[in-house]
């Protein structure tokens, strides 16, 4: 005889919310970098079994770059938008402001995903370790790039150099992360920003 309970586990399985998966991989990841990250903990945080895992995202790698993907153009995405400010300080000033926000921020880990990341892994995780630095140095080369502009529209001095500019720039975005994750409170790292934009070049 079936009893009620029976039934109920024999009945369709709840339905499999992908988003909601990667969300909560992403979370995870953020916190406590890939290698730090273990398939177990994975498990859990996304309510899933290994072989879910792997059918629906590949495996811990391939689940990291979507988990990275979901970051970017999700709690990243003020990272793009702060380059299209009309001025170069309005750019670092918005680029910082709002990474000391999300860093800061008591619904998400603290510091960058990719930061974080980039930190945390060993020999073994190299290939993701040396794809975490190629983004952040195409966030150091769009900031270069920004400053070109900036001194082709007269914005920054003519004899700024860019590439440095933009080191400097990215240095102050690790710096925040690094202190953020080490507990620097938003208004401590607030005030290390008004002192880069109180010091920050003006046209000639």
């Amino acid at each position: 005889m079936l009893t009620q309970q029976t039934v109920k586990r024999r009945g369709r399985p709840p339905a499999f919310n992908r988003d909601e998966a990667l969300e909560n991989a992403m979370q995870i990841f953020w916190e406590h970098g890939y290698e730090g990250t273990s398939m177990s903990e994975l498990m859990e945080a996304m309510d899933m079994n290994k072989p879910s895992i792997y059918a629906a995202f590949g495996n811990k790698e391939e689940l990291f770059r979507k988990a990275l993907q979901k970051y970017l153009s999700g709690p990243s995405a003020f990272v793009k938008d702060a380059v299209s400010e009309p001025t170069a300080r309005q750019v670092v000033k918005v680029l910082l402001t709002k990474a000391v926000e999300l860093m800061t921020a008591q619904s998400t880990p603290r510091g960058c995903m990719i930061v974080q990341g980039a930190l945390s892994c060993g020999a073994e995780s190299k290939l993701i370790q040396q794809e975490l630095i190629s983004y952040r140095s195409s966030f150091e080369e769009s900031l270069k790039e920004r400053f070109e502009l900036a001194k082709t529209n007269s914005d920054l001095p003519k004899d700024a150099n860019t590439a440095t500019l933009a080191k400097y720039v990215a240095i102050i975005h690790q710096g925040i992360s690094v202190q953020a994750t080490s507990g620097a409170t938003k208004e401590d790292l607030m005030a290390v920003i008004d002192i880069v934009m109180k010091n920050w070049l003006v046209s000639n």
